[in-house]
Formats: structure tokens, C-alpha cells, sequence
């Protein structure tokens, strides 16, 4: 049985219908090409499709090819899908006859009320509720992509499962268009090029989850979190620093083991008490709040931390630096009035932009998030956070929707996904209102009158991690990064040995301009080392000869090849300082200060 909700329908346009048909052709397939196979479930994506299947091994590249060209065969025959209403125990004796144990367990968890429906095509018939097509001849055109190990429902514990990918379209030129989208996702894997240009890497057998930054990953992330900085000071945050680990017993203060433990990291013990790897940085935010008395005049009270976490993330689901487990999150916690809340998100949404715009993530999709089933609080205090969640994002002019149900256990929150170069949507910015946790470790300030009054919590976050938001980047840009934000802004290359003093001097007054400087003074062809540049993505490349020293020029050159002729130095560190201003959208030179570190390939003797 698939999740989708949706009714049976017959339009040949609906995307979905025809995916989770193409889904069932694909077991088809594997069933007569592989008898023995047992089936799962097969729903369709958003990108597509796939089935998990229970077989005796991993199917081989070869075996897709055998059971695509099988799919083709059904598809050509055009056999009709049918839907067909059974009782309980007609299916329970039609799936015991055909020896499928995963359509049993299936049938057991469908409600006693609800209706039992299968769809036949051909010799094949499963347990589903829909949508389909009419017949197998709607589906168009189909492609399997990979397969991969799975487990049933998800649960390490179950029975392992091969599971089968693939995607569907109405037209062979659609599918075309997809699948050269595809490899156009593949050349961006930001782990295909982070191992390329040395940004960074992850410590697998040493720590699988764990990433070690590199120096020219590391240039980059410094020039994000200074950003990042300047940001928060103009906006009234104050900058803190917590610890990485502590008692337990604040993370049973908190909630955070009740809720999360699944999440957390085994304890650790250390001098008879247990420990724990903080996964999150809200409780000692709440901590530095509680050290002074506050008043009403002191809130809000702002602080910021770019705060590294630990969240135990099954190894299955690691990836590069999307997934990891230990990160460092753009995280603040905001203590305000309950009056305040509305103006407060507000300036939130103001410093997302302020923040993202820089690097190109304007186009956004905005979710307002509401209660979950589980919650905790008060609906009084439910209405009071949505509505100021709803007011902020009215009077900053953003179009949202509701996305029922989908807020976190202690309250609600606007989601933010940004659209990158291919469109596709990354999981951003989230701003979260908080009643739980000022009540479990009592906070409070002194109103007007001198009562004592338990303050609002707001959590944020703009990036939603360095760490990931960095091989977002990467893919975005594709390595190649804008000249404010590359790790080298410009590459000095010499032509001869003679040349070196020259290239040195102006490696001094690039450096001295806050310019990132990329050295190559090698005996090498300068052909050589303008591909190494090219390679590295190095914005703009310097080339100094006999002429350019004599005259006080370099020959510029960028990294698509296009050569800008030659120019009096000083003209074009001029050039790159003000294209550097300019990307940074900043009213400060703050943002240049970053990496002066010149990286040298070596100087010849």
C-alpha cells in the first residue's frame, strides 16, 4: 500500500497517477523476471518512484537493465489497471496464497472501517489505494536509476530490503530533460567537488559523520561566519560560547532527552555522573539569560552562537555535509515580551534577507507551521505564538502557507526554503516561538510593576547550519564561487623565475588590501599553471612577465578563459577591492578582512 492519500483517478495528466502506475509495473517486472521475490511498497516521489522488494541478493546493474526492458514490454502491452474492492479476509487469503508476508502486515495495519482495495494488471495484483491510470500504456516513458539496501518500514530491526528507483514521464523528450538534469546534479555533488578543490573532508573510518575542514574550506567558512557576525552585531544580538557537554540532568531539564533521544549520543561518565554531548544549544542560552536579574527595560535580550552540536544520525543517512553528526548551528535565542513577539520575528525576517540575499537565495517558499498532535502548552498560548507568527510575516508583505500540524512539540514556526540554481529547495532559515522551556527552568523578569513574569522564547536559525549550508554552496555555484566568497580571489603566476620579486611585492599589497591570495612561483610552463588555477576556480588570474614588471602591469585573466588585457596593478587590485565591496553588499570593510593568508605553491631556487 502506498502514503499517497489521494483518490483513484484516470487523467493521464496527473504525474502522480502515472508514477505510482509506473511503481506497479515495476514490481510486475521483478516478479516475473524474479519469482521468488517478495514485494513491499511502492510509492511515488517527487522525483519519481521506487519498490522495495525482499530477494536473496542486491540486484545487479544488470539485473535493471533486464527488468527496465521488461517494464517496456508491459508498458507497450497495455494492460488495464484495475481496482477492485475486496473484504479482509479475501485479501488476507489472496496474499497468503501468493506468499507475500509484507502485504499482510500491511493489510493488519489498515483500520477496521476503512475500505480494502487492490489493482490488477495482468497477472499481477496489489494491496493499494491509489491513484492509478487507467492502463499501462498512459505511462509514457521510464527509466530505473539505482537501487540500494532498505529496511522494511525503516526500522533497522526489520528484515533488509532491496529497494529499486526509478522515475516516469508522459514523453520520452521530458524524460530526457529530467535525466540530463540528473547529471547536471551529479557534476554539482558537493562531495565530488569539495574532494576536488580541497575543501573539505569527512572522517569515516575515524568517525564516520565528522568533518574535518580544510584550509581552503576553511576560508570560505570564515568569510560566512564574519558575515555572519557583523550581521548579528548590527541587529543588537550578543555573541556567547557554550560549553560542548554537560549533565544529563539539564538534558531531562530541558525535554530534549524525552524528545530526542533518539537523536542524542549515549551518555558518557565521567567522575560518577552522566554526561552528554549537547544537541542543542538552547538550554545554556537559557542559562547565561538566568545569571543576571532582568527587567523589562533589558528585554529583549538577544544572544548568538555559531554553536557546534552532536546529533546521532544512523550511518545510513550521512551525507558529505548535508548530514552529519556533529555541526555547527547559526543558532540565537531571543527573550522578549509576549507583546513583543510579533515586532521581534519581524526583525528576524528582516535579517534573513540581510543574510541570504548576499549569496544569491532570493527566491523562497514560506511555510507557517501549526500545532502537532503531542504538543505541549496551552492553547491560549498556541493562538498568542501563531498569530504573531501570521502578523509578522503580514507585515513584511511575504506570501506563506499553512502547513497543518507540522510545528514543533513546544510551538509553531515559519520555514523558510530557499530555491537554488536548479530550483531545486533547501530547508533554511526556521524561526520558532517557545513557551516550554522559560516554564521548565523557571525564568522570569521584573515587569513595570516588579512582578515577576515569565518572558517568551524565540529560537532561530538563518543558515540552519555552516555545515550545510556550505555544500549547499557548493552545489549552487558549482566550486565556482563568487570573487567575494572565494576561498582565492586572485592567482599570481609567474612566467620566469625573474619574475618572483615582482609577484612578491604584489602579493604583499593584495594581501594588505584583505584580498585572498593564491601563489604559484614553480618552474613550471605558464600554460600549467593556468589550467591548476582554472582548476581550482581561482575568480581572476594575475600573469607577470618581462613586460608587466617592467611596466608595473599584470595581464588578467579569469577563470573562463577570458583574458582583460593588461593593467597597471594598482587599476586592478582596484578592480577586484571594489567587485569585492560589491558582492558583500556590505557598508563596512569588515567582510575583506578575512583570510590573508597567501597559500604558495613553492618558490623555485
Amino acid at each position: 500500500m502506498n502514503s499517497d492519500k489521494r483518490e483513484p483517478v484516470g487523467s493521464h495528466g496527473d504525474l502522480v497517477a502515472l508514477r505510482h502506475s509506473a511503481a506497479h509495473v515495476l514490481a510486475q517486472a521483478v516478479k516475473r523476471l524474479f519469482p521468488s521475490a517478495q514485494v513491499g511498497i511502492g510509492p511515488a516521489t517527487e522525483e519519481g518512484f521506487y519498490y522495495d522488494f525482499r530477494f536473496d541478493r542486491p540486484f545487479s546493474p544488470q539485473d535493471l537493465e533486464k527488468i527496465e526492458e521488461e517494464m517496456r514490454k508491459i508498458i507497450s502491452a497495455g494492460a488495464p489497471i484495475v481496482r477492485r474492492p475486496l473484504s479482509r479476509e479475501q485479501a488476507r487469503d489472496l496474499f497468503e496464497k501468493s506468499g507475500e508476508p509484507f502485504k499482510l502486515e500491511i493489510l493488519h495495519s489498515i483500520p477496521s472501517d476503512a475500505e480494502i482495495t487492490v489493482y490488477d494488471q495482468g497477472e499481477f495484483t496489489d494491496l493499494c489505494r491509489g491513484p492509478h491510470l487507467p492502463d499501462t500504456a498512459m505511462i509514457g516513458a521510464v527509466k530505473l536509476l539505482s537501487s540500494s539496501g532498505a529496511y522494511w518500514k525503516g526500522i533497522e530491526t526489520n528484515p533488509s530490503l532491496q529497494r529499486i528507483y526509478g522515475t516516469a514521464f508522459h514523453t520520452q523528450k521530458e524524460l530526457d530533460a529530467y535525466l540530463e538534469r540528473l547529471e547536471e546534479i551529479r557534476q554539482r555533488d558537493h562531495r565530488k567537488i569539495g574532494k576536488e578543490q580541497g575543501f573539505f573532508r569527512t572522517l569515516d573510518e575515524n568517525g564516520a559523520g565528522m568533518v574535518l575542514w580544510l584550509p581552503r574550506g576553511a576560508k570560505v567558512r570564515r568569510v560566512i561566519e564574519e558575515i555572519w557576525k557583523t550581521r548579528h552585531d548590527r541587529h543588537g544580538y550578543q555573541y556567547v560560547y557554550t560549553p560542548h557537554i554537560a549533565r544529563l540532568d539539564l538534558w531531562k531539564q530541558s525535554g530534549h532527552w524525552d524528545f530526542y533521544r533518539d537523536s542524542m549520543f549515549s551518555p558518557m561518565e565521567i567522575e560518577g555522573s552522566e554526561f552528554e554531548l549537547k544537541p542543542m544549544n538552547c538550554p545554556f542560552h537559557i542559562l547565561i539569560f538566568k545569571e543576571s536579574v532582568r527587567s523589562y527595560r533589558d528585554l529583549p535580550v538577544r544572544l548568538a552562537e555559531l554553536g557546534t552540536v552532536y546529533r546521532y544520525e544512523r550511518s545510513g543517512t550521512l551525507h558529505g555535509l548535508l548530514r552529519v553528526r556533529g555541526f555547527t548551528q547559526d543558532d540565537a535565542h531571543i527573550f522578549c515580551r509576549p507583546e513583543d513577539i510579533a515586532s521581534e520575528i519581524g526583525k528576524v525576517l528582516t535579517l534573513v534577507d540581510e543574510m541570504l540575499s548576499p549569496f544569491g537565495f532570493t527566491n523562497r517558499s514560506v511555510y507557517l507551521s501549526t500545532r502537532p498532535e503531542g504538543s505541549v502548552g496551552s492553547d491560549e498560548n498556541w493562538a498568542l505564538a501563531t498569530g504573531a507568527l501570521e502578523e509578522a510575516l503580514k507585515t513584511a508583505g511575504i506570501p506563506y502557507e499553512i502547513d497543518p500540524g507540522e510545528g514543533v512539540f513546544y510551538g509553531p514556526k515559519i520555514d523558510m526554503k530557499f530555491h537554488d540554481v536548479l530550483g531545486r529547495t533547501w530547508q533554511l532559515s526556521t524561526i520558532q516561538v517557545d513557551f516550554n522551556l522559560p516554564e521548565k527552568f523557571d525564568i522570569t523578569y521584573r515587569d513595570s510593576s516588579g512582578n515577576a513574569v515569565r518572558p517568551i522564547m524565540i529560537h532561530r536559525a538563518l543558515l540552519g547550519s555552516v555545515e550545510r549550508f556550505f555544500g549547499i554552496l557548493v552545489e549552487h555555484f558549482k566550486g565556482a564561487f563568487p570573487l567575494w566568497l572565494a576561498p582565492e580571489q586572485v592567482a599570481l603566476l609567474t612566467i620566469a623565475d625573474r619574475h618572483i620579486p615582482y609577484a612578491t611585492t604584489l602579493a604583499s599589497e593584495l594581501q594588505n588590501a584583505g584580498i585572498r591570495v593564491f601563489t604559484d612561483f614553480r618552474n613550471e610552463k605558464i600554460g600549467a599553471k593556468i589550467r591548476e588555477a582554472q582548476m581550482m576556480k581561482i575568480p581572476q588570474m594575475w600573469i607577470m612577465g618581462d613586460r608587466e614588471a617592467e611596466e608595473q602591469t599584470v595581464s588578467v585573466r579569469n577563470r573562463d578563459g577570458q583574458a582583460g588585457g593588461a593593467l597597471p596593478w594598482k587599476e586592478a587590485l582596484t578592480s577586484v577591492a571594489e567587485e569585492i565591496r560589491s558582492g558583500l553588499s556590505l557598508n563596512t570593510a569588515s567582510g575583506l578582512e578575512s583570510g590573508r593568508t597567501t597559500h604558495s605553491k613553492g618558490v623555485s631556487d
